[in-house]
C-alpha cells in the first residue's frame, strides 16, 4: 500500500479535503476542517496517523509492531500506523475510516445529521 491509495481513499470520505499547514512534507485530510489524517510526504516510512481512542491503540499496539503514540500531537487520541510492516492493507483502510467517524462524532449534533448516511461503520 502506498500513500497515494490512502491519500485516495481519505479523499473518497464525504467532505474530506486535503491541505498542507504542516509545510510541504504533511498531508492533512480533514473534515468540517478537523483533521482526521496526516500522511508524511517526506519519503520517510510510509505511515499514516489517525485518531483512535487509547484503549483501542493499546490493542492495536499489542497486536501490531507497525502502531506507535503520535507524540508530537501530545493528544493521547492519535496514533501512528506503519503501513508497510504487519497490519494488512484492509486493516488501515478501516482505521482510517474509524478516525474519520470519530472526528465526525465530535462535530455539534446538527453537523453530524449531515453524516449518518457516508459514516462507515467498525
Amino acid at each position: 500500500m502506498n500513500i497515494e491509495i490512502l491519500r485516495t481513499h481519505c479523499l473518497s470520505l464525504h467532505n474530506a479535503t486535503e491541505s498542507l499547514p504542516f509545510g510541504p512534507d504533511h498531508l492533512v485530510l480533514k473534515v468540517e476542517n478537523k483533521m482526521f489524517a496526516l500522511i508524511p510526504l517526506d519519503g520517510s516510512v510510509p505511515s499514516i496517523t489517525l485518531k483512535c481512542e487509547p484503549e483501542q491503540a493499546i490493542v492495536l499496539r499489542d497486536r501490531y509492531r507497525a502502531v506507535e503514540p503520535a507524540f508530537h500531537f501530545n493528544k493521547r487520541y492519535w496514533n501512528t500506523l506503519y503501513i508497510n510492516q504487519d497490519m494488512p492493507a484492509t486493516e488501515v483502510l478501516q482505521w482510517i475510516n474509524h478516525s474519520y467517524t470519530e472526528v465526525i462524532a465530535k462535530l455539534p449534533k446538527r453537523i453530524q445529521a449531515q453524516y449518518a448516511n457516508h459514516i462507515q461503520h467498525d
